[in-house]
């Protein structure tokens, strides 16, 4: 009995370290998705640059502020922020579709965050582009005290 439990022992122990993978289990990072990310090459204006955290929401534009975004045909981009009440800032960052499960997500890593991963639901027309974070995938200085706070984000741009 003892040489049938060892036998089958072994026998669960290698097919279980052999399971197969696919490949919808994998993030895979492209420039092409539901359309290519060089399609965003150029300069483009916000209509709205709104940061969310609990009750509390805040947009750039509404109040005033302006905020543009430049990208290069291989997704690198630059968006720069000047709101009415504080110093004009910039963020960076490079886009891509990140493949998971056969779906397209469009996706973003920070150049303050390079190990890290955000991804935003999106619309895309050819002239407009919106791009809407959950929590933690923006940051904002809702004080004004120097410290940004972790939010959520949303994005609308044109193209001027």
């Amino acid at each position: 009995m003892k040489p049938f439990l060892f036998f089958f022992l072994v026998a669960f122990i290698a097919q279980s370290s052999s399971c197969n993978t696919t490949d919808d289990d994998e993030n895979v990072l492209s420039k092409d998705g539901p359309f290519k990310i060089s399609e965003l090459a150029g300069n483009w204006e916000a209509t709205k640059a709104q940061f969310s955290v609990n009750t509390t929401s805040i947009d750039v534009v509404e109040r005033g502020g302006t905020a543009q975004m430049a990208v290069q045909a291989n997704g690198r981009f630059t968006i720069s922020l000047n709101p009415v009440d504080r110093d004009a800032y910039s963020v960076s960052g490079e886009m891509f579709w990140e493949e998971w499960k056969q779906t397209s997500h469009f996706t973003i890593i920070w150049d303050d965050s390079p190990g890290e991963r955000d991804t935003y639901s999106h619309t895309y027309d050819g002239t407009t582009l919106s791009f809407n974070g959950g929590t933690g995938t923006g940051e904002y200085d809702f004080n004004n005290d120097g410290t940004m706070e972790a939010c959520s984000v949303h994005y609308i741009f044109i193209r001027p």
